[in-house]
């Protein structure tokens, strides 16, 4: 164990997330997800039984998000205007917001099957246990600043 670093960061987690580079993508999807498929070749990190929020908290606490305009993407929900988000999905945005990683209006809502090419070219996924539909979310690696990496 290390002093500091929510338990849920696994040494196989930990490592994957540090050698991600600037731009890198990150994907944290549901128990649904096509994970093993369309993460062919990449590392896939399973968290059964951790829901989708807990474990976005655990990463996003050591993961610097990007600068860019839209440093966040998630599955828009089939057959809803696009505006819609699911409870959990608005949760997930206000996450993002109170880490201070990015405001609601710089996460991207993307189309199902657009969003799968978004994963193809992705870093790592972190396949949780969560069974809300929609749930998958992607993030870009950011840099950190001298101050922000004491």
């Amino acid at each position: 164990m290390l002093k500091g670093l929510d338990p849920l960061l696994s040494p196989e987690l930990l490592k994957v997330l540090a050698e991600m580079g600037h731009g890198d993508a990150v994907v944290l999807v549901d128990a649904n997800f096509t994970a093993a498929s369309l993460g062919r070749g990449k590392p896939l990190i399973r968290l059964p039984g951790v829901d989708l929020a807990r474990a976005a908290s655990a990463v996003l606490s050591v993961f610097p998000l990007d600068l860019a305009e839209r440093p966040v993407d998630f599955m828009a929900v089939c057959d809803r205007p696009a505006d819609y988000r699911t409870p959990l999905q608005q949760a997930m945005l206000g996450l993002c917001q109170r880490a201070g990683d990015a405001l609601p209006a710089q996460c991207e809502a993307v189309e199902r099957f657009a969003f799968y090419e978004r994963v193809k070219q992705a870093y790592a996924i972190v396949q949780t246990g969560e069974l809300q539909p929609y749930a998958n979310f992607l993030f870009r690696k950011g840099v950190l600043t001298g101050a922000q990496a004491a």
